[in-house]
């Protein structure tokens, strides 16, 4: 067996065409659909980008014990698991947390792996003293900064060596790949990851996919969106959308480029494709730009999905099996007829295809310190502790690092020694209680949150979730599949009493 993975960020699902989206041409994805199976019910788990990550990796939820960090050294990562097994994995990506303090465990899993640098913030190119005058008049003033170690400031340095369409980050991640399958794809037990941070903000691409979308703006760049409510006149607004949709027309030429890979070495024959991203992005939806601060809306956790199984091909068909993230390691290693993990909550959505039975009766999602929500395909609950700023909760790691530093001593003088749970194979772990002191608080923790309601939607009657509705049938049957969910995760006491759920034993 060979497998292609190409991971995208921030790729919106309602925006392809192969979902019904109209908005932006997008004949590559249509072009997937059609030569793959198509999952329309597919949904994130742990949320932002590392967290989602560790639930592909390991094929479980994190966002109950832990935020945004590094693969534990209890953890089932796949390609280690591909690897016990004589299945070779190489990784590609311009993502930079990878690099960063909390996210350096990942790409050391994969036997070979490739960092294309450049993108958003990556501390790629110096420049002890740039022209900031000059850059000044170039970008918007609320995508500018001086200030050294800010996302902004470095990406905009980086972005004075991106000048031609072969520079650009995404381009070099898809050109390696096919160096790659250039070399190997005679040989037989790979997987290639190809994963670009692309459509993921800044919204930066060549002009010529721009040229579509064109708005008529004629002020300095704007192209990157605040995490929050929209409160940019429309001109702006529509600047900003118009560069995402450009970035997701690189996206979808890219995939074009390798599906006609594909297509010219008849690699369906023998090599599976998997297609997919962490989550999405609000574009004004709702009143409001990015993740992080709202509520789990469905443009954020209903995500695209597509796979080609060259054993079971079933081109051009859709699937209504409710997936997640987490059922992205038992897939790969199905593929490759490798055994899950004990510890796996997932389930290989190929199998799932191949015997039509159900995966699961719900899907559990959210950001760890926000709100739990569960969905069943039909209703989606979302349900907040009373109280965010006063809740008890607490991270359980042995790897205590936040996405660019460590823990705090402050942080760390407060924790104490926790004997772990089952998954975590007898390792023992650091308790560390959650305070508005720790980085991830006021990001994308507690203390970022713009809405803490509990609602339930009828994604049926009321699929654009404007009409947040009291139900005395749906929501105590939704309460019973989160605590089953809960519990399955082997979710630590304080997640079911901050919930206002009594204990683990009495919650379902």
């Amino acid at each position: 067996m060979k497998t292609v993975f190409v991971l995208f960020d921030s790729l919106n699902r309602h925006l392809l065409g192969a979902y019904g989206g109209r908005r932006i041409p997008t004949p590559n994805f249509d072009r997937l659909a059609a030569r793959s199976l198509t999952f329309d019910r597919h949904y994130v788990g742990s949320l932002p980008c590392m967290p989602a990550r560790r639930d592909m990796l390991t094929g479980r939820l994190t966002f109950l014990h832990r935020s945004w960090g590094p693969l534990e050294p209890f953890d089932n990562a796949m390609p280690e698991l591909l690897h016990a097994a004589g299945v070779y994995s190489h990784l590609i990506t311009d993502h930079s947390h990878y690099w960063e303090d909390g996210g350096a465990t990942y790409h050391n899993r994969y036997n070979s792996y490739e960092f294309v640098r450049g993108q958003e913030g990556d501390p790629w190119k110096a420049m002890v003293q740039p022209p900031w005058e000059r850059l000044r008049e170039q970008y918007h003033a609320k995508q500018f900064t001086t200030e050294r170690r800010k996302y902004y400031s470095q990406n905009i340095i980086n972005r004075e060596f991106i000048k031609e369409e072969k520079d650009f980050p995404s381009v070099q991640c898809f050109a390696h790949g096919f160096d790659f399958l250039d070399r190997n794809r005679e040989a037989d037990n790979w997987l290639l990851q190809i994963e670009t941070f692309d459509p993921h903000e800044p919204f930066h691409a060549p002009a010529r996919f721009k040229e579509a979308f064109d708005t008529g703006w004629n002020g300095a760049i704007r192209d990157w969106p605040r995490y929050g409510r929209v409160d940019e006149l429309p001109a702006e607004c529509e600047e900003l959308r118009a560069n995402y949709y450009a970035v997701v027309s690189l996206c979808d030429f890219l995939l074009g480029q390798l599906l006609d890979y594909f297509d010219h070495h008849d690699l369906w024959k023998d090599t599976a494709l998997v297609v997919t991203t962490d989550h999405g992005f609000l574009l004004g939806e709702h009143d409001f730009w990015a993740k992080n601060r709202m509520n789990l809306y469905e443009e954020i956790v209903h995500i695209p999905l597509f796979a080609h199984d060259p054993r079971n091909p079933q081109p051009g068909v859709r699937s209504t099996a409710l997936t997640q993230s987490i059922d992205l390691a038992p897939t790969f290693l199905d593929l490759f007829g490798v055994p899950v993990a004990a510890e796996m909550e997932g389930h290989s959505v190929l199998a799932a295809a191949r015997s039509a039975t159900a995966l699961r009766e719900a899907a559990l999602f959210g950001y760890f310190g926000g709100a739990v929500n569960v969905t069943d395909g039909l209703y989606t609950y979302h349900r907040f502790p009373v109280d965010l700023n006063s809740q008890e909760i607490f991270q359980y790691t042995v790897m205590p690092t936040h996405i660019h530093s460590p823990f705090l001593p402050e942080e760390l003088s407060r924790a104490s020694l926790s004997d772990g749970f089952p998954f975590t194979k007898g390792a023992k772990l650091l308790k560390i209680p959650v305070t508005e002191r720790s980085p991830m608080y006021m990001n994308y923790g507690p203390g970022a949150l713009l809405e803490n309601d509990t609602r339930l939607y009828d994604l049926r009657a009321d699929p654009g979730q404007a009409r947040p509705l009291r139900d005395s049938e749906h929501e105590p049957r939704l309460q019973a599949l989160m605590t089953r969910l809960m519990q399955a995760n082997e979710a630590p006491p304080e997640a079911f009493q901050r919930l206002g759920f009594s204990s683990p034993a009495k919650s379902s």
